[in-house]
């Protein structure tokens, strides 16, 4: 089964990844998607699936970033990335793949440019592991963390991402986080800037019509441990149950969002991709399939997605 979304580049992996991943291959997972929140996850993302065959990098800023990566594109956030000196010190991961693989070193372009953050993500667009943009959009939840970002700002960023994935030719991670009428609203509106498969929402949650929208935009469907809670998410007006039942077999993928979103009975603890298997057979019983043709499916629904 493959984890189409994950963080192992962020820190709570940082003492193990290795085995991390060595017990999602035991347990079932065949392919594991790193996805960037900024620059420098992006870059750990790359640099994951440089080490590990099995691994695919997405990259891209966050809509929780928007506000910092114009004036200060190399923050690092708390929790994220692991640090370059630790990756270093275990021999496990470059800290920056070569340019002619496809990474621009932070050299090339000015620091006072506010572009440079868009023209670094092009750069590592060129990486053979790169397999889509991500994750990018919208979040108007407020966080006891960094609140909400500005939306103006969001979007601007977000715009600037769907254009970056134009002209790589690359699908699409979509963030939504009760903000779904906008995000729907700018993706109708660049329509013909996405690629035949636009590609998917990550952590699928928000109104029926929203999931409407994002199903006839030609988007895939992602759903995360959080499928197994019950109840509604602060916020929401629709079980993610329910949403996953509505949605078609042939749209759904199956993610982990590790090292967030751990499925029910390890809610509470540091979620790892081994979990996605937990996930997937809560999902085969909701949409009445058994554990193998959902896996099936979905994988088969992954390669659609993405090149991998």
């Amino acid at each position: 089964m493959i984890d189409v979304h994950c963080h192992l580049q962020f820190q709570k992996f940082e003492s193990d990844y290795d085995r991390v991943i060595q017990d999602a291959f035991d347990a079932g997972i065949t392919k594991i998607i790193n996805t960037g929140t900024q620059l420098s996850s992006s870059r750990g993302a790359i640099a994951f699936a440089e080490k590990y065959e099995h691994l695919y990098a997405i990259v891209g800023v966050h809509p929780h970033h928007a506000d910092k990566i114009q004036t200060n594109p190399e923050v690092v956030e708390r929790g994220e990335p692991i640090s370059h000196n630790v990756i270093a010190r275990n021999e496990a991961i470059p800290t920056r793949i070569p340019v002619e693989q496809g990474i621009a070193s932070s050299s090339m372009t000015p620091r006072n440019d506010k572009s440079y953050w868009l023209k670094e993500l092009y750069e590592m667009t060129k990486h053979p592991k790169v397999i889509g943009i991500g994750e990018i959009g919208l979040d108007y939840f407020s966080y006891k963390s960094n609140g909400i970002v500005e939306p103006k700002v969001q979007k601007e960023i977000f715009l600037a991402q769907i254009g970056l994935a134009h002209k790589a030719k690359l699908p699409l991670q979509i963030h939504n986080r009760q903000a779904g009428e906008d995000v729907i609203e700018i993706l109708k509106a660049n329509k013909h800037l996405l690629q035949p498969v636009p590609g998917m929402f990550h952590c699928f949650a928000g109104t029926k019509e929203v999931l409407k929208d994002a199903l006839d935009l030609g988007f895939f469907i992602g759903f995360d441990g959080n499928v197994t809670y019950k109840g509604l998410a602060p916020g929401e007006t629709v079980e993610l149950s329910e949403l996953a039942r509505l949605t078609p077999l042939e749209r759904i993928v199956v993610e982990t969002d590790a090292p967030y979103l751990t499925p029910i009975p390890h809610r509470g603890k540091r979620n790892e991709p081994m979990h996605g298997i937990l996930t997937a057979n809560h999902l085969a019983g909701l949409k009445g399939v058994s554990f193998e043709t959902l896996v099936e499916q979905t994988d088969k629904n992954v390669y659609t997605i993405f090149n991998i």
